[in-house]
């Protein structure tokens, strides 16, 4: 979900080339309450949170909510950042099931909060003769019977039929980079439309496109090639290009840490600096705040206004809380996030007004493919209660 810096990928030997390097400053990623009383617009710089100084006390890793939007309840307090967490809840915290991309099991899963396997990707004959498979990402169509994955390693994009766990579409030429028609430069969040059309970053090539079921690109964002942060024109290794639901677009760019929202007929709403080192995958909460993850370690988790106004930040140091490289924050209505944190083998559902992890999927640093483990889980999608039928 985030990346394309650096060098090679090998399961269980750090990030990715779309996640590695950028962490030098990562010690600055403390957990921090603020209280902003600035606002930042349109392209001025948000500023990063303070760190702590040796020997100071370490602030609550709860996060204070400041929003241009409604004001939330207030915070409680939350342990400190060095402190142990309380242990997850295991069962029962959210509505509806989760899909992950399991990349370093090569590997979809789709589990309950009850943490039961109901689904599994890929099976005897789901591939293709002569390839593998390690999807960064995974999205549930609209209509509930595909799933589409991005497998920015091996440079293609696959829609996988739920029914009989084969892959019944391919864009891309697998394991081969290009920027002609038909190839791909680390594609990463393929998103699935409503009119079987597919989005997709293609973080090298420095764009963002739409794709038609007959492999004709059909719209681009950017300039193939061009890489630089001027919007609507070009962008700058773009890894995130969500769809929203005006029929616009939220790019993450990993150079320069811009988030940019351009409406449906691709003018520019706002294009924002978030205080992150590695943005990944930005999303928009039911507030229109965006939430972004930042992919570092020690990594954290961010909300800032439509402006750039930081509104809460979640990004312990150390401890059970700590995020090691996390790439997609997924806000919910109720204001918790789900989250996957891919170097410590988890994906949780957090309270960053609280700090409380309140559910988990995986052993905390350990890497398994068994029961309740995951290894290097790259990407998340909450799926409603009722899309997918007979699971």
């Amino acid at each position: 979900m985030a990346h394309p810096v650096g060098h090679g990928h090998g399961h269980g030997h750090g990030p990715g080339p779309r996640r590695a390097g950028l962490t030098a400053g990562a010690a600055a990623l403390v957990v921090v309450l603020l209280s902003v009383t600035g606002t930042l617009a349109g392209r001025q710089a948000a500023q990063l949170p303070p760190t702590v100084s040796p020997g100071a006390a370490t602030p609550s890793p709860a996060a204070t909510a400041l929003a241009d939007g409604p004001t939330p309840a207030p915070t409680t307090s939350a342990p400190s950042s060095g402190a142990p967490l309380p242990a997850p809840i295991t069962h029962g915290a959210f509505a509806g099931d989760l899909l992950i991309a399991d990349r370093g099991n090569d590997r979809i899963l789709i589990v309950n909060s009850q943490k039961k396997i109901l689904w599994r990707f890929p099976g005897t004959g789901s591939l293709p003769p002569g390839q593998g498979f390690s999807a960064d990402d995974a999205f549930l169509s609209p209509d509930g019977k595909t799933i589409l994955a991005s497998e920015e390693m091996h440079q293609v994009l696959a829609r996988i039929d739920i029914a009989t766990r084969r892959i019944t579409w391919q864009y891309g030429h697998y394991g081969r980079t290009g920027a002609a028609a038909g190839f791909l430069n680390t594609p990463d969040d393929a998103y699935p439309l409503a009119n079987g059309n597919v989005t997709v970053a293609d973080i090298r090539n420095c764009r963002v496109i739409e794709i038609a079921p007959d492999k004709h690109i059909v719209r681009t964002w950017g300039q193939t090639g061009v890489c630089r942060d001027a919007p609507p024109f070009s962008y700058n290794e773009p890894n995130g290009d969500t769809p929203l639901p005006d029929g616009g677009i939220l790019i993450t760019e990993i150079r320069g840490s811009r988030v940019v929202r351009l409406d449906a007929s691709g003018r520019v709403k706002y294009d924002i600096h978030v205080p992150v080192l590695y943005p990944s995958d930005a999303q928009l909460d039911p507030h229109g705040n965006i939430v972004v993850a930042d992919y570092s370690n020690p990594g954290a988790v961010v909300s800032v206004s439509s402006t750039g106004r930081l509104l809460w930040r979640y990004g312990p140091a150390s401890g059970a809380g700590r995020l090691d490289h996390p790439s997609l924050a997924d806000p919910l209505a109720d204001g918790t996030i789900i989250l996957n944190d891919d170097l410590r083998d988890r994906v949780i559902l957090l309270n960053p007004k609280t700090g409380r992890i309140l559910w988990q999927y995986g052993s905390t640093g350990s890497a398994g493919r068994g029961a309740d483990r995951l290894h290097i889980p790259d990407g998340v999608n909450l799926i409603p209660p009722g899309v997918i039928q007979g699971l």
